[in-house]
């Protein structure tokens, strides 16, 4: 029993050592001497090594050259227009630097990654610490728009007959129909078919048409679409809100939804007919209010919320939800 306990331990000895700092070599017992006296044959001598790199020594006999921790693969957020880096926990963030005539650092997190923007006399010291200290909410806005431009990417539209993309929220599939003109307005959306499928979207393309067309011209009918709705939804809310709008203008931005200027001009994302109505409507009241308050302080807050309730809902939603990607 001792004999088989001393092999079991023995089996088992060492394992996990590589995570363990060296430990010291065991004393070693001379061995007896033999009874017999005939010679007991001598096993040749070891051959010497060449000096030993790390790469040669034993894993138990040496501790690794490089920590663990600096051995794990940094995320990486480089903004196209970087000019500096620095790595914050588990990242690497290489950011827009800027300065310019402002009392405090700005940060911005877009599309792009991460933009500093900074005083004059403000170090480059300063600066980095100032990043190191806004570490967590830069890390996690950064993960965010990752997450986000993923979701976008994913729905990139392949322009070609059958492509699919929302309308008012809904899936539209794209059928190229020649045969008709549509001559007044380029395409026709069939009725809604029953059990909940998506609509067809007629196109007067022909069938060998190359994507760019395609894409314009299913452009060309939304954009048609967005400005009869836009138009409709403000009418009912600018009575609403006590004010009166003057002139609409459809914008392509790429991170706006829509602007309003003291004139009474509303500037609305044709993109926006991508989403639900409610979502639609948050968008037009926010702009309208902003011909009763131009800011974002409370009282313009509680504007919109006379006329849209639950404006955090759909607010959030017009973050969260991804749009088509159209390239």
């Amino acid at each position: 029993m001792r004999g088989m306990l001393q092999f079991t331990m023995d089996l088992f000895e060492g394992l996990g050592s590589e995570f363990a700092p060296p430990a010291q070599a065991p004393a070693v017992t001379p061995p007896r001497r033999p009874r017999k006296k005939a010679p007991v044959p001598v096993p040749p001598a070891p051959v010497p090594l060449v000096a030993a790199t790390p790469s040669t020594e034993s894993v138990v006999d040496a501790r690794p050259a490089v920590p663990l921790a600096d051995t794990l693969t940094l995320a990486h957020f480089v903004h196209p227009q970087a000019t500096r880096e620095v790595v914050l926990g588990s990242a690497r963030v290489a950011y827009e630097f800027k300065r310019g005539q402002r009392k405090t650092i700005g940060f911005l997190v877009g599309a792009e990654g991460l933009s500093v923007r900074a005083p004059r006399w403000v170090t480059l010291r300063d600066v980095d610490a100032a990043v190191r200290e806004k570490a967590d909410w830069i890390l996690r806005k950064l993960a965010e728009t990752q997450q986000r431009n993923a979701r976008v990417e994913a729905t990139r539209i392949a322009w070609e007959d059958g492509a699919e993309f929302p309308f008012l929220g809904e899936p539209v599939v794209i059928r190229l129909d020649p045969k008709h003109g549509f001559a007044s307005v380029g395409g026709t959306l069939d009725p809604a078919v029953e059990g909940g499928g998506p609509r067809t979207l007629r196109l007067a393309v022909a069938q060998n048409a190359a994507p760019s067309q395609i894409r314009d011209a299913a452009q060309a009918w939304l954009m048609r679409q967005a400005r009869k709705l836009f138009i409709e939804r403000l009418d009912h809310f600018a009575p609403l809100l006590g004010v009166s709008w003057q002139k609409l203008s459809l914008s392509n931005a790429a991170t706006r939804w829509g602007s309003a200027s003291a004139d009474g001009s509303i500037r609305l994302n044709w993109r926006l007919i991508h989403f639900r109505l409610p979502v639609v409507d948050y968008v037009v009241a926010h702009e309208l209010a902003h011909l009763r308050v131009m800011d974002h302080s409370h009282r313009f807050w509680e504007t919109v919320e006379s006329v849209v309730p639950d404006y955090g809902v759909l607010r959030q939603q017009l973050k969260d939800e991804a749009v088509p990607r159209w390239g």
